[in-house]
Order: structure tokens, then sequence, then C-alpha cells
């Protein structure tokens, strides 16, 4: 199957970035090198470090950069690992990093790899296969409490217990191996009347892919390393899919901005904090309406921009 993944604000994205020519920009999702294609189109002397966990995407990434191999490395690993890479191949300092946060579509509608509700798949949810923690055994070994709190706190399904419970009960007949086994106990645990407002394992799957994955948990550790690595004047591009993802970046955004943990009734900071930088987008950059009408599962995508400080901190 031909891996693809529609490029989310692709335009705003590279815009933010304010592209050097003669700059090092890192694409830390790279998935099928939307985002990557079109910063390696405005690069003279510079050069793309595209990073992707996911070996199909990899793939499709070298073969669609192919024309721009002079100017681009791509390298297997998870963003988080994104500084010591880097600093290996002897990079210190760059001008641009985007991440965009959302899982591809190729990795939703290939059915084996199990990240959707809607086929029939081992429940697998691994974006690095060479990993071995999977969806199955989150499902089957995690305890009840433990996926309770998964499927509250990364899904926000408000039948979490009740959904976690059911697992539990469920798996005591024998493991649940796949995602339409776990769709009827998700079926089950919900109130038919509650079963409308869309498909009812939606937020569950959402929960175990993160937990599967520690997605909340690499973005949260890296986006200080990312502001460290940028050059002054350089740009964090992020494209985030839900509000847990979104609360993240604003968040490490403001603090980045403005640090100062001072009471404030103190009339001058003697914290000491200075600020590394300012937030570029205010409110988020949201999809427009062609892009809504070309791509429905961009809906949710939200574009958040921070520039390092001009003086170095």
């Amino acid at each position: 199957m031909e891996f693809s993944h529609y490029s989310v604000l692709l335009s705003e994205t590279v815009e933010g970035l304010n592209i050097n020519p003669d700059g090092i920009y890192v694409d830390g999702t790279l998935g099928g090198g939307g985002h990557a294609l079109e910063i390696c189109r405005r690069l003279k002397r510079g050069h793309l470090y595209g990073i992707d966990q996911d070996d199909a995407a990899i793939a499709a990434a070298e073969r669609r950069l192919s024309e721009f191999q002079d100017k681009v490395t791509i390298l297997r690993d998870n963003y988080c690992n994104a500084r010591a890479a880097l600093s290996a191949l002897g990079v210190k300092k760059v001008d641009g990093v985007v991440l965009d946060l959302g899982v591809s579509s190729h990795q939703f509608d290939e059915a084996e790899r199990g990240f959707s509700y809607r086929f029939d798949a081992p429940l697998d949810m691994r974006m690095d296969r060479r990993k071995t923690l999977t969806a199955r055994d989150i499902v089957n070994n995690y305890s009840e409490q433990e996926l309770f709190h998964i499927i509250r706190d990364y899904g926000e399904d408000p039948f979490a217990k009740n959904i976690a419970k059911h697992i539990v009960k469920a798996r005591e007949q024998g493991p649940v191996e796949t995602t339409y086994q776990l769709n009827e106990i998700i079926k089950a645990a919900i109130p038919a009347k509650m079963r409308q407002k869309g498909h009812p394992s939606k937020q569950t799957f959402q929960a175990l892919r993160i937990e599967c994955n520690r997605e909340l948990e690499v973005l949260k550790n890296s986006l200080d390393d990312f502001i460290d690595l940028l050059n002054p004047g350089g740009r964090l591009c992020i494209i985030t899919f839900h509000s847990l993802e979104d609360r993240i970046v604003k968040t490490a955004f403001k603090r980045n901005e403005n640090p100062c943990t001072c009471p404030p009734e103190f009339p001058v900071c003697v914290c000491g904090k200075k600020s590394r930088g300012k937030v570029i987008t205010r409110k988020p950059i949201l999809p427009g309406e062609q892009e809504l009408l070309q791509n429905a599962r961009s809906k949710s995508a939200k574009l958040r921009v921070f520039e390092k400080g001009k003086e170095e901190i």
C-alpha cells in the first residue's frame, strides 16, 4: 500500500518557518515528506534533517525527496532524540523545526497497523515497529485502574471507568486480540443513546495509541530541547490534533516567552529567568475552508509558532 499523508496546514507551516535558503531545518515527523518537500524547494545551500520512527514513512519520504538528496539527511528515530542525533552529525544549531503530530493517513488506512477502529486487525498501534509494547499488551496486561486512567486522561471519555471494567471482564474469557473485539467491548460499555455521537471507540483508540507511543510524554520532554536547538530568530512550528497536545504546546510556548516566577505584586523581576523568545501565533492558525473540503481529517488541526529570541540567552 502506497504511503499517503495529506500535509495539513502546509503553506501556513512553511510560511511560519520563515525559511532562510541557506539555513538548517528539521522535520521531526517526516511522514510522507510533504512539509519536507516544500522546505527543500526553498533551500539553496541549506539542509534539511528529516526524522521519523515509522519504517514505511522513511521509505516513502526517501522516494519523495529523491531529487533533493544532496540537501536532505533522513534519520529513523523518535523526534525526542533529535538533539542528540543531530549533535552526533555535528549539527549544534538549526534555523527551524516543524512537528506535525497527526497520525498519518497511511497509518490509519493500513489495516494491519491496528490504529483504526474501521478495520478488523490485530491490536498493534506502534508507530515504531521495532518497539515491543503494543496496544494488545496494554489492553490485556494493564490493571483496570491503569486502563481507567489512560482512557480518562488520554481519551477524555466520560465512560472510561465502565470501558475499563468491561475490558477486564472480557479478557477473563481469553485475550482481546483484535480491533473489532475491542469495538464490541467498548460498545457494550456505553449506553445506546450515547453511541449516536460519533464512533464509540474513537476516544479509547486515541488513548491506547497515545499510551503505546508515549506521545504526550515525548512531546512534553522535547519542546525545551527544540527551543535550545534554534538559532536566534529560528522558529518552531507545531501542528496539533487534539486538546491534550495543544495544551502542552501552548503552555510550553507561554512559559518560554515569559518564564518569570515572581509573585505578581513584585514591582520588578528578581527570579532572574529570562525570556527565550516570543509566541508568533497569539491564537492558533486553523485550516481554511478549502483545506477542510479537501481533507476532513484536518478539522481539528492547530498550528502554533514560537520564535527564538534574537540574542542568545
